[in-house]
């Protein structure tokens, strides 16, 4: 994905501002070689309403599978932050088979862990999202030398049961980010704003009253930028106000508190 069209996918606000722009200057468009023509047939007005209404069906197609692709892509991230404090908390108990020289210390670090993995569905600045990784990363370390020295050194089937445990946080954060990173492919966006603009163009050219063009022409590019704008909404995990809220973590946290 280009830098550029990937930093403009997480504005939504942008998209929303940008797309009504061309889709009525798209519209206008039409409406300005439509002026320039002379009266037509009502066969002609018939064949361009084909035209038309078969566009508008596309892209309607188009915005439902687009949709459809975001709400799967936000539904992913929901399970994956499920799925995190599973492993968590199922590895913060399997912590009491240890011995009691070594269980305080790998609670504390999954503590910690845990809430770096709250902080990390909360930000939203890329700089503090920058060092959250970094300690992430390096909290898994700790956690994962934790683990394979006490296992290493009694190789029993309790330490085997916990390594499998701490293989599951870790493997969970993965899926975590990889989830993050799955967004709607910028093919896909540029299909539907082409199939969009041509439409817009389309319902400017087919105006057969120029009474009703101020009226049609602000709303089918208003329709169909907010339909975008909820799409964008949706599809950033990070930006505008539907988010995915790291709620079972919360849960977690506060059950493990004194």
């Amino acid at each position: 994905m280009p830098p550029q069209m990937s930093n403009l996918l997480r504005h939504p606000l942008v998209i929303l501002v940008l797309s009504y722009c061309v889709m009525a200057g798209s519209a206008q468009l039409g409406l300005f070689f439509r002026r320039n023509q002379q009266q037509l047939e009502d066969a002609d007005y018939h064949d361009r309403g084909v035209v038309l209404g078969a566009t508008l069906t596309l892209l309607g197609l188009l915005i439902g599978f687009t949709f459809s692709m975001a709400i799967s892509r936000y539904d992913q991230r929901k399970n994956c932050e499920e799925q995190e404090a599973n492993a968590i908390g199922t590895e913060y108990l399997r912590s009491d088979l240890l011995s009691q020289q070594d269980a305080p210390g790998l609670r504390v670090k999954l503590k910690a862990y845990l809430d770096q993995r709250i902080y990390f569905y909360r930000s939203t600045d890329e700089q503090e999202l920058q060092n959250i990784n970094a300690y992430t990363a390096k909290l898994q370390s700790e956690l994962w030398s934790a683990v394979l020295a006490k296992a290493a050194a009694q190789p029993t089937a309790i330490s085997g049961l916990v390594v499998s445990g701490m293989n599951d946080v870790l493997n969970a954060q993965s899926y975590t980010q990889a989830a993050w990173w799955n967004r709607i492919p910028v093919g896909a966006w540029l299909l539907l704003a082409v199939v969009a603009i041509f439409s817009n163009f389309l319902a400017g050219y087919n105006l057969r009253s120029m009474r009703a063009a101020n009226l049609r022409l602000l709303l089918l590019p208003l329709v169909i930028s907010i339909s975008f704008f909820l799409i964008a909404e949706i599809d950033s995990p990070r930006r505008g106000v539907i988010q995915v809220t790291p709620q079972n973590l919360l849960t977690l946290s506060e059950s493990l508190r004194p």
